[in-house]
């Protein structure tokens, strides 16, 4: 069978008959629940697989996965010039042509490996709303990390600003791209690209610390209060543990080291701290109870700190539909 005739949906059926029942379960659960079930519909259809299809499938997805890498390494030239000496002009842009959707350029890419104090050192100088620009286009844990090395006073200023980014022309990045002495080569269509927003500042926020996060709340509650507000609803913060379910909390102690639960129940309200408690065997209560005696005075950043890698937690365990947040949005990032 010539794999040239075959659909992606039906390419990734084989892929996943392929991979066998355990590597395609961890795939399906990263899928839209519409996706999981058009595959298994084309799974449940594939009564055979021919060696050579099969081997035909794999090397296709093997040199796709190559180009996803070569694109991060070093941009798509890079990736372009690798797989032309590798597989041949043909062959590559055939490669480079399946991931049309993937190969939307992500300005400021060149930024991506460069760590984020350095980043600082090249836009503390601008504007906010340059800075805000920049950021949007980082990834979240990067531009977390830039955020949280901004002066204090900057940093509400440039949150408010990623929230409330419209549109942006292509020239507009540009320029601001050349202020960074690099020039990205842009694959954009359409006359405006997206950057910014609430969604993408409430994932920033999700990732600083949590001094970071409640400078830039208290002073946005002065400046903008209905931003401060629709920022708090999209957001999960170790407070609202509290809107958690009997059950979830169930499930988020059996993955929750208990060092990091004891160091973030340190400054925990005692609303919290008996909601943990309530929800565990007697045996691990008291062990959680004279860990919690004996810890003894803690850094503050410390505390902050296992609190964000719980908050991390429920974020993930929420991802996996294995818990649901009460009282918040359908969703949160």
């Amino acid at each position: 069978m010539d794999i040239r005739n075959l659909t992606g949906r039906e390419k990734t059926a084989i892929l996943l008959i392929t991979l066998g029942r355990e590597k395609a379960a961890n795939i399906f659960k990263h899928l839209k629940d519409e996706e999981v079930e058009s595959i298994v519909l084309e799974i449940a259809n594939t009564q055979r697989v021919t060696p050579d299809t099969r081997d035909s499938v794999l090397e296709e997805f093997y040199q796709i996965c190559l180009a996803q890498q070569y694109i991060s390494q070093g941009g798509i030239d890079f990736a372009k010039d690798i797989l032309i000496k590798a597989l041949g002009e043909e062959r590559a842009y055939s490669v480079l042509s399946k991931l049309t959707v993937n190969l939307q350029v992500r300005h400021f890419d060149f930024l991506a490996k460069i760590d984020a104090n350095q980043i600082v050192n090249f836009i503390s100088s601008e504007g906010a709303w340059t800075i805000a620009l920049v950021l949007s286009y980082l990834r979240p844990q990067q531009a977390a990390d830039v955020l949280s090395n901004l002066p204090t006073e900057v940093q509400a200023d440039v949150a408010r600003r990623i929230a409330t980014m419209e549109g942006t022309t292509p020239d507009v990045i540009k320029d601001v791209e050349r202020l960074l002495e690099k020039k990205v080569s842009s694959l954009a269509t359409g006359d405006f690209a997206q950057a910014g927003g609430l969604d993408t500042l409430v994932e920033i926020l999700g990732r600083v610390d949590r001094t970071t996060e409640r400078q830039v709340l208290e002073t946005l509650d002065t400046d903008d209060a209905y931003l401060a507000e629709e920022i708090r609803k999209k957001m999960f913060t170790f407070e609202d543990i509290i809107k958690l379910q009997p059950a979830h909390i169930q499930v988020l102690m059996g993955s929750v080291q208990q060092s990091d639960l004891v160091v973030a129940l340190k400054s925990a309200s005692e609303e919290i701290k008996a909601l943990f408690l309530r929800n565990v065997s007697a045996r691990r209560r008291a062990d959680i109870e004279q860990e919690l005696e004996y810890l003894g005075p803690t850094k503050k950043s410390d505390v902050e700190a296992a609190q964000q890698v719980i908050v991390a937690l429920v974020r993930r365990l929420q991802q996996d539909k294995k818990i649901e947040i009460v009282g918040n949005s359908d969703e949160f990032v």
